[in-house]
């Protein structure tokens, strides 16, 4: 319904139909003109669509009007024969007379990319044939393609980011166990698969030795340059700075660029590296595809006063330093930093368990034989300690007939604790061999320790066994130590007399007790380690201990001494110190067959070590009456040489009986095989395991802590050279 009361119509409009006032069509075309969104009119000549008019904000966006637009019609459709699905698309488009919506890129007049949709429909014709004009409106997309890829550039960002954190999470978990030796080999692998192209570390250890499986020669190290004498290379330059040096010494501590297919003086750390990571052995390692330009990335890897290696990358794309992303600058260094770190810790830790060791084995005596008794000692410190504390244990000869066996516990597991073991033990033996009643010997001790000050409380047994025309009489005394164990047919009995409070405290004096024993009595001396646990009370370990001994059935002191080891401290968790003393009984060679006989040796990893281990073998050979001790110890020094050379950890060292001859047992830390090579005059060693083969059948496997190699010796004499 039409307003009457409405303003007077323009000149140039009409009313429709129905009432609705219609503007002409040059009203129609000053709008169209004056919008601020590009438009244009386009004519369908056979299928293609040609400009016949553009307003002004497609004149102000592009810069050109129609007869610009002309002119780059043939850039236009050349996109398009270079896109054939969305011609197709257009050209269905046309032929339905539908509207479309494609995306182009046309050019500006400064030389600009303005990328748009073009919005096109067809505009009817008034006796309703085919359209042959279309309008389309361009709409800018840069500010969308910009947000876009803003979005994009975020995405990818934290997508990086957390790959990122993956890999260091990843090494890691890899770093939980830097004692594995192939875990840096597995940490290069990771970062191979993940950021670059190759990598590897290289350690500096006693000389730059490669980590990740592949030989190579060791680089002397130390602080300053090694440039030796050059080779008649035009491209070495005598008076450039070795830039790998720098990061081996600490001079530098950014990441270096090494060319690999450069000339470097000899000698230099720089050459050297170059040498062997151009060496076959690293262009096939992995079968990775490495770049044609080889130019290396080189990380120091730090610890907390020296650099201890180098870590080195390829690029993917090559480009050296240039060719390393931010992000993957960033994982790199983070893995560099914490090998570096872990490394340090667990070489550290290592030389605090050497330490410990030595200084806990400088204590302790060695095997003890005295005359006229049966006598088995071992000791074993608590792995999750430092490998020392204050258990001891000692076996004097103090005369012909008069033997002294003591065993005592400082409280504490570190050097502290071994200090103070060392100064009692160093007292109780002095004044023993002055004084034989370990009553009175233990009074002694108390005045000086009181005078000593020794910072730790301590526990200990002290007796004597004398020898006299009926067999041995035992006297003892206790300074708040667990009780010894006497054992007689069958029937085990805690020896608590003479009790006492801990060394240091006896104000009161001490007493001694005295036991005469039978032949073939056993005493087992002891420290809490051998029966205490965290789920058993000591009570029952007692109980525990005296039920085992009495159905012991070794007949010899290490036989007894094994079977109460292997059902007792099978996982101890404290030092453990045990001396077993057995009065020989005439019959013990009737029961010969029914004792296997067992003995083992916990050993530092030292050359010291190897002598120590064939002065074992032959007491325990003497002792067994087992012939041709020769070859068994030569045997077992092999076997000891390889596991220090070659292994790392304590060296368990274990013999048995087994009836028709010795078998050797040697357990090291590392799980490598062992490997039986030729030897020549050129190589240094690669005899022994030929030596060990031509006198013994041998083996090995791996066990929980590393591998275990073992050899039963043949019995008979050495065998001939197979020379005429």
């Amino acid at each position: 319904m039409v307003n009457s009361h409405a303003d007077p119509l323009p000149d140039d409009a009409v009313v429709s139909p129905r009432g609705t006032i219609v503007p002409d069509v040059g009203l129609q075309a000053r709008a169209l003109s004056a919008t601020v969104v590009p438009m244009g009119l386009f004519e369908s000549r056979d299928g293609v669509l040609s400009v016949v008019w553009v307003n002004e904000a497609f004149e102000r966006a592009l810069g050109y009007g129609v007869d610009g637009a002309q002119l780059l019609e043939p850039s236009v459709r050349q996109e398009l024969e270079r896109d054939p699905v969305r011609a197709s698309q257009l050209a269905a488009a046309l032929a339905a007379a539908q509207p479309f919506t494609p995306t182009f890129t046309l050019g500006r007049a400064d030389g600009t990319r303005f990328v748009c949709e073009v919005h096109l429909a067809p505009v009817p014709t008034d006796d309703g044939s085919a359209p042959v004009h279309w309008v389309a409106a361009f709409q800018d997309m840069t500010e969308r393609l910009s947000h876009d890829a803003e979005q994009a550039a975020l995405v990818e960002a934290e997508r990086r980011e957390r790959r990122s954190l993956g890999l260091i999470a990843q090494v890691s978990d890899l770093l939980m166990d830097v004692d594995d030796p192939h875990s840096l080999r597995e940490i290069a692998m990771l970062l191979r698969h993940g950021v670059v192209a190759w990598a590897g570390f290289f350690l500096n250890d006693r000389g730059l030795r490669a980590a990740d499986g592949v030989d190579a020669a060791h680089l002397p190290t130390g602080r300053g340059h090694r440039h030796g004498d050059t080779r008649d290379d035009a491209r070495v330059r005598r008076d450039a700075p070795d830039a790998v040096q720098l990061l081996l010494d600490g001079e530098r501590d950014r990441p270096v660029e090494v060319d690999l297919d450069a000339a470097y003086p000899d000698g230099s750390a720089s050459g050297w590296l170059a040498h062997h990571l151009a060496s076959e052995a690293y262009r096939q390692e992995g079968g990775a595809v490495l770049p044609q330009d080889r130019r290396a990335v080189v990380y120091p890897v730090p610890g907390r006063r020296r650099v201890l290696g180098l870590l080195v990358v390829l690029p993917r794309g090559g480009g050296g330093l240039r060719g390393v992303e931010p992000s993957t600058t960033t994982v790199l260094e983070l893995t560099a930093r914490r090998v570096g770190l872990v490394v340090d810790n667990a070489r550290l830790y290592d030389r605090e368990h050497r330490l410990a060791e030595t200084l806990q084995r400088a204590m302790l005596p060695q095997q003890a034989e005295v005359e006229g008794l049966d006598v088995w000692t071992y000791y074993a410190p608590n792995s999750e300690n430092v490998q020392v504390g204050g258990d001891w244990y000692d076996v004097l000869q103090i005369a012909p007939d008069v033997v002294g066996v003591v065993i005592g516990d400082v409280v504490g597991h570190d050097v502290e604790a071994a200090a103070a073991m060392g100064q009692l033990r160093s007292v109780v033996r002095s004044y023993t061999f002055d004084i034989t009643t370990p009553g009175p010997v233990l009074e002694r001790v108390d005045q000086l320790v009181t005078g000593m000050r020794i910072p730790r409380s301590a526990g200990l047994v002290l007796s004597t066994l004398t020898r006299h025309a009926s067999g041995w009489r035992l006297e003892y005394s206790r300074a708040g130590h667990l009780p010894v164990l006497h054992v007689r047919g069958g029937v085990a009995t805690e020896l608590r007399g003479a009790g006492g409070a801990l060394i240091g405290f006896g104000g009161n004096g001490r007493s001694t007790s005295t036991v005469e024993l039978a032949e073939g009595d056993v005493l087992v001396y002891y420290t809490d380690g051998l029966i205490e646990r965290r789920d058993r009370g000591l009570r029952d370990g007692l109980a525990a201990l005296a039920g085992v001994a009495s159905r012991v059935t070794a007949r010899d002191a290490a036989g007894i001494g094994e079977e109460l080891l292997s059902r007792l401290a099978d996982h101890p968790e404290d030092d453990v110190a045990v001396v077993v003393v057995r009065v020989p009984d005439p019959r013990d060679h009737l029961e010969r067959a029914r004792s296997p006989r067992r003995r083992r040796w916990s050993l530092p990893n030292e050359p010291g070590s190897i002598g120590r281990a064939r002065h074992a073998v032959v007491r325990t050979c003497q002792a067994w009456e087992i012939p041709d001790a020769a070859n068994a110890e030569l045997v077992v020094s092999e076997l000891v040489a390889n596991a220090v050379l070659h292994g790392y950890g304590h060296v368990s060292l274990q013999l048995y009986d087994t009836g028709d001859g010795l078998r050797i047992e040697v357990e090291d830390g590392n799980p490598a095989p062992p490997v039986t090579t030729d030897g020549h005059p050129g190589r240094v060693g690669g005899f022994g395991m030929q030596i060990v083969e031509r006198l013994a059948d041998w083996g090995w496997r791996q066990s929980r802590g590393g591998k275990l190699v073992w050899a039963k010796v043949r019995p008979g004499a050495l065998p001939p050279t197979g020379r005429g």
